[in-house]
C-alpha cells in the first residue's frame, strides 16, 4: 500500500498537458461509473425492501378478506379449515410464509406444520386492535419483512389475525440476477466514456504539440509578453492573409484598429507598400516602408517551413531615429569612399583631358549631378596658366541628364570677375552658391542661358579652383539639380578634398605634358623631315610617337641614306627608355651612322663602330649620372645596303626583329638575318652580314617592337599579324604603311612604332656600261673613247670632256698602283657617275703636289672636276668613285 500513493502521484504527474487530461478524465470518468453502480445498488436495496412491505402487506390484507376466513377463525378447528388455504395462498403469492392466528397470537398455520399451535413471534397488538402492522424481523427463517392484519366478522369484530411475510432475499435475488448486466452495461459506458477521453485527449494534444503543464505556463507568460511588453512589433497572418494576432506596439506602429483581427491585410488602412508585403508572404529581410510618418524596418517569414500552418509572421522595428543616425554615418562613409575611389580612378593616365574627365567621371552622380571642369589653355599645352585671366576651356563634362544648357566642351570661356568661377581662380578659394534661383550676380556671365540653367532644374553649385603646387590652373564646378538636395557649407570641404587631389593628377599631367612635348618637338627634329632624292627604292615610312600618358616618346627612329653608286642605305633602330634622354641619344645614334655611311664600310662593319659609340656614350654618362638615375644604355639596330644595279641587299642587325621582304606575288617572308648583341653591352661579339638578290617590284619592310608588341598580344602574334597585312601583291608602299599602321597600331601606342616600306628598283639596262680593262697604259685611249661614246648616246657629250679626264686619271692610278682585275662602270642616275674598281685594297689619297713633282695631280683634278668621290671596299678589292651633276636642263632622252 505504500507504493500506490506513488504510483498515484506518478500518474498525476504526467509530462504533457494531454496526458494529464487524460488521466483526470477517465478517473472521473471510473468513479462517475462506480458511484451510478453504488447509487443503483443502494437504490435496488431501498425498492427491495418496499416491495416486501407491500408484497407481504397485499397478502396478508387478501388472505385476510378471503371468503370465509373470518368463519373458519371462528369454527372448531380452524387451523384444518385454514391450513390449506393459507399454503396455497403462500406459494400463489410467492411469499416466504402466510399464517393464520388468533387474536391472541396463537398460529393456527404455518409452513412448518411443527410450528401451529405456537404462540406467533412478532407484534401483533396494534393488529389485535383493528390496524396493521408492518415490521422487518430477523427469525428462522433470516430477515424478513412481515405484515399483520386482522380477520373481522361481518359486525367488524377482530376474530383473528393474519400474517404474511417475505425474506428480503427472496426480493434482491431478482436484482441480483440482472447485475451482471448491469455491470455489464457500466463497464460498456466505462469504456466508451475511456475512449472519448482517450480522443479528448489526443486533439488536446495535437493541440498543445505535447507541451507540459510548466510550458503551457511558460508559454502563456511569452505570449503576455509578446503581446503587451516587447517593443517590437508582431503580427501573425492566416495563409489568406488575413491578420490573426497583432501585439500592441504593431497596433501602434502602424495604427490598427480594435477589430484588425480576422480582416484581410489589404483592408486594413496601414499603408499600400506593407500591406501589399504582407498579403504576400514573401520572405524579407529589414525592408524600410515608411507608415504614419515612420521608418519601419519589416521582417517577414513563412510559418509553414516545417509543417506548421499556412501563413506568416512579420515584426517591425522603428528606425526613424536610428535611420537618421545611420544616414549621417552613410554619408560620412560614402564620402570618404568618394575620396578614397577619386584617389584610385583620378589620374590614371599622364594626360590633362583624361584626368579632368576622370575627376568628373567619378563626382557624378555620388556627389552632384553635373560636373564641368575648365581649364587655363596654357595647363593644357603643359605651361604654366600665364597671367591669372580668367580665361579657360571646357575640357571635360559630365551630366545625368542630356539636354543640359551648359557650354560645350572645347569651348573657350571668358569668365568675368563677378563670377564664382573667376572668384575662385583669382583667389584660390571655393565658392558656394547654394541658390542659384536668387540670381545673386553668377548669372552675369551670360543671364540668358543662366535663366536656362534654373529652368532645367539646376539649384546650387560649388566653383572649386584646381590648385596645386602653388598654381591654380583652372576651375571644377559641381552642380546639382532637381530634388536632389542643395550644396551646403559641409559640402565645400569634400569638394575641395575632392578637386585638391585631382589638381596633383592634373599637374603632374601638365608637368608631363610638356616635358612629353619636348621630347616630341625634339625627336621629330631629329628625325627626316623630307626622303632624299634616290632612283633605288620607292620609300614610304610611318612613324607614330608612344602617347604621353604610356610612357611617353622613345627612341625609335629611322633612316634613308643615298650611297656613292645609285645605292641606298635603309636604317632602322630603338634606343632603350622614353623621354628627353632616348630622343637625345637617338639623335646622337643617327648622327652616327650618317657618318659612318660616307666611309662606305660594308653594314656589319657600321654596326660595330656604332657599338663601340654606344659604349663609350654610357661610358660618359655612368660617369656624369649622379643622382640623376641611371642613363639610357643599350639601343637595336637594323642597317641595310640596296644596290638598284645588281639587286643585291645586304643586311646586319644588332639585336634588332627581322626584316620582312614582301615578293611581287604577294608573298611574305622574315628574313633570317644573323642576330648580333644589341649595341651598348659591351661584349664585342662580331656582327654578321646576310646578302640576297631582291627582284624588282619586291618590298623590304623594316620596322621597331613597338609595331608587333602590344600589352594584350604577344610578338608571335604580331608578327603573323604583320604577315597576314603584307600579303596584298600590288600596293603602293604608302598604301601598304597605312594598312600596317591601320591594322596594327592601337588607338594609344604604348611605345614608339616606326616603319619603313621600301619597294626595290632596278637600274635600267641602257643606264649602265661596264668595260673590263687590261693592265696597260694604252688600255686608257680605249676607255675614253668608249665613254665618249656611251655619253653621246645618252645625250651626254657636252659631259664627255670631264668623264674622260676623270676616267683617264682613275683608270691610269689603277694600272700604275693596283692589281687586277680593272672594271670600269658608267651608271647615269640622277648624277654621272664614274666607277673604276680594282683588285687592291689600298686607297688612293688626296695630295697637293709641288711644281717639281711628275706625279700626284691626278686625284686632285678628279676632286676639282667631280661633285663628290670617294673609295669603297669589296670582296674582291675596292671601288674608286667620282660623281658629275648632270647637266642643267637635261630631261633623260
Amino acid at each position: 500500500m505504500a507504493g500506490f500513493p506513488g504510483r498515484l502521484r506518478s500518474v498525476l504527474s504526467a509530462r504533457t498537458v494531454a496526458q494529464q487530461v487524460f488521466v483526470l478524465q477517465a478517473a472521473i470518468v471510473v468513479l462517475l461509473v462506480v458511484a451510478a453502480v453504488a447509487a443503483v445498488l443502494l437504490q435496488v436495496r431501498s425498492d427491495s425492501g418496499r416491495e416486501a412491505r407491500n408484497r407481504s402487506l397485499a397478502v396478508a390484507q387478501t388472505f385476510a378478506h378471503s371468503p370465509g376466513v373470518a368463519a373458519a377463525m371462528q369454527s372448531a378447528d380452524p387451523s384444518a379449515a385454514l391450513a390449506p388455504h393459507a399454503e396455497a395462498a403462500r406459494k400463489a403469492s410467492g411469499v416466504d410464509f402466510v399464517v393464520a392466528m388468533s387474536k391472541n397470537g396463537v398460529r393456527y398455520t404455518h409452513p412448518d406444520p411443527g410450528q401451529i399451535g405456537k404462540p406467533y413471534i412478532g407484534t401483533i397488538g396494534p393488529a389485535a386492535n383493528g390496524g396493521t402492522v408492518r415490521e422487518t424481523y430477523t427469525g428462522t427463517l433470516g430477515p424478513s419483512v412481515r405484515a399483520v392484519v386482522p380477520v373481522k366478522d361481518a359486525h367488524g369484530k377482530v376474530v383473528g389475525l393474519v400474517a404474511a411475510g417475505v425474506r428480503l432475499s427472496e426480493v434482491t435475488g431478482v436484482v441480483a440476477r440482472q447485475l451482471p448486466v448491469f455491470i455489464g452495461a457500466a463497464a460498456v459506458a466505462l469504456a466508451v466514456a475511456t475512449a472519448g477521453t482517450a480522443l479528448v485527449s489526443r486533439r488536446l494534444r495535437n493541440q498543445t504539440h505535447g507541451l507540459g503543464p510548466a510550458e503551457m505556463t511558460r508559454m502563456y507568460e511569452h505570449y503576455d509578453a509578446v503581446l503587451h511588453s516587447v517593443r517590437e512589433g508582431v503580427l501573425i497572418l492566416d495563409g489568406e492573409g488575413r491578420l490573426a494576432l497583432a501585439n500592441d506596439e504593431a497596433r501602434r506602429l502602424i495604427g490598427l484598429p480594435a477589430d484588425a483581427e480576422g480582416r484581410a491585410a489589404l483592408d486594413l488602412d496601414i499603408g499600400g507598400d506593407i500591406a501589399r508585403l504582407f498579403a504576400s508572404g514573401r520572405d524579407a529581410t529589414d525592408e524600410v516602408h515608411l507608415a504614419r510618418g515612420r521608418l519601419l524596418a519589416v521582417s517577414q517569414r513563412p510559418t509553414d517551413r516545417e509543417g506548421g500552418p499556412p501563413g506568416s509572421v512579420a515584426t517591425l522595428r522603428d528606425t526613424t531615429e536610428l535611420q537618421a543616425l545611420t544616414g549621417r554615418a552613410d554619408q560620412a562613409q560614402e564620402r570618404l569612399k568618394l575620396l578614397y575611389d577619386a584617389g584610385l580612378e583620378v589620374g590614371t593616365r599622364l594626360d590633362v583631358t583624361r584626368t579632368a574627365q576622370e575627376l568628373a567621371d567619378v563626382a557624378v552622380p555620388r556627389f552632384a549631378d553635373f560636373v564641368t571642369i575648365d581649364l587655363a589653355d596654357p595647363v593644357l599645352r603643359g605651361g604654366e596658366p600665364g597671367d591669372g585671366s580668367p580665361d579657360m576651356r571646357r575640357v571635360a563634362f559630365r551630366g545625368v541628364r542630356e539636354g543640359s544648357p551648359f557650354y560645350g566642351v572645347g569651348r573657350l570661356i571668358r569668365f568675368v570677375p563677378a563670377t564664382p568661377q573667376a572668384s575662385g581662380f583669382g583667389t584660390g578659394e571655393a565658392v558656394l552658391e547654394a541658390d542659384l534661383a536668387a540670381f545673386s550676380g553668377w548669372q552675369v556671365q551670360d543671364p540668358e542661358r543662366a535663366r536656362k540653367l534654373v529652368e532645367f532644374g539646376i539649384h546650387s553649385m560649388i566653383a572649386a579652383p584646381l590648385r596645386a603646387r602653388g598654381v591654380i590652373m583652372g576651375v571644377a564646378t559641381f552642380w546639382r539639380h532637381g530634388p536632389r538636395k542643395s550644396f551646403e557649407q559641409d559640402d565645400v570641404s569634400l569638394a575641395e578634398e575632392l578637386v585638391a587631389r585631382a589638381a596633383v593628377s592634373i599637374d603632374n599631367a601638365r608637368r608631363y605634358t610638356r616635358e612629353h612635348a619636348m621630347a616630341v618637338t625634339l625627336q621629330r627634329s631629329l628625325l627626316p623631315r623630307a626622303l632624299p632624292d634616290q632612283s633605288a627604292l620607292d620609300v614610304a615610312y610611318g612613324y607614330l610617337p608612344a602617347q604621353a600618358s604610356q610612357g611617353g616618346v622613345g627612341g625609335d627612329w629611322f633612316d634613308v641614306i643615298p650611297l656613292p653608286g645609285a645605292r641606298v642605305a635603309l636604317v632602322v633602330g630603338d634606343v632603350v627608355g622614353h623621354g628627353l634622354h632616348a630622343a637625345a641619344t637617338m639623335g646622337r645614334l643617327r648622327t652616327a651612322v650618317h657618318n659612318f655611311s660616307t666611309l662606305d664600310v660594308p653594314p656589319d662593319e657600321l654596326l660595330g663602330h656604332l657599338d663601340e659609340l654606344v659604349t663609350r656614350i654610357d661610358q660618359d654618362e655612368d660617369g656624369t649620372a649622379g643622382d640623376e638615375g641611371p642613363p639610357v644604355t643599350g639601343a637595336t639596330c637594323l642597317y641595310a645596303v640596296y644596290d638598284p644595279g645588281s639587286g643585291q641587299c645586304v643586311l646586319s642587325r644588332a639585336g634588332h626583329l627581322q626584316p620582312a621582304v614582301v615578293s611581287p606575288d604577294g608573298s611574305v617572308e622574315f628574313l633570317d638575318v644573323p642576330g648580333g648583341p644589341p649595341l651598348g653591352l659591351g661584349s664585342r661579339l662580331p656582327f654578321e652580314m646576310t646578302g640576297l638578290q631582291l627582284p624588282e617590284g619586291s618590298a623590304l619592310v623594316l620596322y621597331t617592337d613597338g609595331l608587333v608588341e602590344d600589352h594584350d598580344r604577344d610578338i608571335d602574334e604580331g608578327l603573323e599579324l604583320l604577315r597576314k597585312t603584307l600579303a596584298r601583291p600590288g600596293r603602293t608602299p604608302e598604301a601598304t604603311c597605312r594598312a600596317v599602321l591601320k591594322a596594327m597600331v592601337p588607338e594609344r601606342p604604348r611605345d614608339d612604332v616606326a616603319l619603313v616600306v621600301a619597294r626595290t628598283r632596278m637600274l635600267a639596262a641602257d643606264s649602265t656600261a661596264a668595260w673590263d680593262v687590261p693592265s696597260e697604259p694604252s688600255a686608257v685611249g680605249r676607255v675614253r673613247a668608249s665613254a665618249a661614246r656611251t655619253l653621246a648616246g645618252w645625250g651626254l657629250a657636252e659631259s664627255a670632256f670631264t668623264t674622260e679626264l676623270i676616267l683617264s686619271e682613275l683608270v691610269t692610278n689603277a694600272i700604275r698602283h693596283a692589281d687586277g682585275p680593272i672594271r670600269v662602270r658608267l651608271i647615269r642616275d640622277r648624277t654621272l657617275i664614274c666607277e673604276v674598281a680594282d683588285g687592291s685594297s689600298t686607297a688612293p689619297h688626296l695630295r697637293r703636289a709641288s711644281a717639281t713633282d711628275e706625279d700626284g695631280r691626278g686625284l686632285f683634278l678628279v676632286a676639282q672636276f667631280a661633285e663628290r668621290w670617294g673609295t669603297r671596299y669589296t670582296a674582291e678589292g675596292k671601288v674608286v668613285w667620282a660623281e658629275q651633276p648632270l647637266p642643267a636642263g637635261w630631261d633623260g632622252t
